[in-house]
């Protein structure tokens, strides 16, 4: 199981009340809810292991050199530099070492690549994994890892932790109707104004998923329309994008060959004192019944494998 961490503990930010506090006063909800939504996700999916993927760059240099635009609404305007800096919330970013202590006491293993986002590090280890992989993710994008055929699936928290989706083959084909394998090419055409990507002016969803459906994939489309096959005025649509379609499928595709593998760790019950760290950081920052349903779900996964 890999999760994709950031979408999940700003589901837990925004989705928890700011109501119990740390014994100094600071927020711990995201904290705590991101410890529910892994005990949930462990007792719901029984995962034999469990990997915290993580954005080490959020906004990596060389997509913002391809596509300016990418993600640039997110930025900081008062601290635009290099590196970019997200606008997160003070009371979110003040946990975010705390979420990651928690995480590191529940030997879940935390991993991020430089100068790439978690949907590459999650790309890379869904490519290489030789167990079935369920990503965890509110972020669609990632419906292009879905494989039925290596057992990769998605489980989608758009809608909410109680209302879990796993997302298949026929999931994207019935939604979107194209295969996971053509949702980048997808994606590219459509854009996505959350992450800043204009797509091709005109084309929409159903334009582009029967495009796909004619051609393929994108260099197939893009041939047709250089070859007079496609409308005067589709022609002209993908003829005015070029420069951007020239780059945007570099933006989109998730990496999938990263210089990482998989954590070898296995999920299960944590030894006395590795428990007992678990215990105190949640008595020390009063995560309290959220550390112990965590503790209490890996205990039953490894009971259960």
């Amino acid at each position: 199981m890999l999760l994709d961490t950031a979408s999940l503990y700003f589901r837990a930010f925004f989705g928890v009340p700011d109501k119990v506090k740390a014994p100094d006063g600071s927020s711990v909800n995201a904290t705590r809810g991101l410890l529910d939504i892994i005990a949930k996700l462990v007792t719901l999916y029984q995962p034999s292991q469990l990997v915290a993927c993580w954005d080490d760059d959020w906004r990596p240099q060389w997509r913002v050199d391809l596509i300016p635009s990418y993600k640039a609404h997110r930025v900081v305007e008062e601290v635009a530099s290099t590196p970019d800096v997200e606008e997160v919330p003070d009371a979110l970013e003040q946990q975010i070492p705390l979420i990651r202590e928690a995480l590191g006491v529940l030997s879940i293993p935390i991993v991020g690549v430089a100068e790439h986002e978690a949907d590459d590090v999650i790309g890379t280890l869904a490519t290489r994994a030789t167990l079935p992989v369920d990503i965890v993710t509110g972020d669609r994008d990632l419906f292009q890892l879905v494989d039925d055929s290596r057992d990769v699936r998605v489980v989608y928290t758009a809608r909410g932790m109680s209302n879990l989706e796993v997302v298949t083959d026929e999931t994207v084909v019935a939604r979107y109707g194209v295969l996971p394998s053509q949702y980048a090419d997808f994606a590219t055409m459509r854009g996505d104004a959350s992450d800043g990507l204009p797509g091709v002016k005109g084309v929409g969803e159903k334009t582009a998923a029967t495009l796909l459906r004619s051609y393929g994939d994108l260099a197939g489309i893009r041939e047709a329309a250089a070859a007079g096959e496609l409308t005067a005025t589709a022609a002209t649509r993908f003829s005015e994008a070029s420069d951007y379609l020239d780059v945007a499928p570099t933006v989109v595709k998730v990496a999938t060959d990263l210089d990482i593998s998989v954590p070898g760790h296995a999920l299960g019950a944590l030894d006395d004192a590795a428990r007992g760290a678990a215990e105190a950081l949640a008595e020390k920052w009063n995560l309290g019944t959220s550390m112990s349903r965590a503790l209490s779900a890996l205990a039953s996964a490894a009971e259960a494998d």
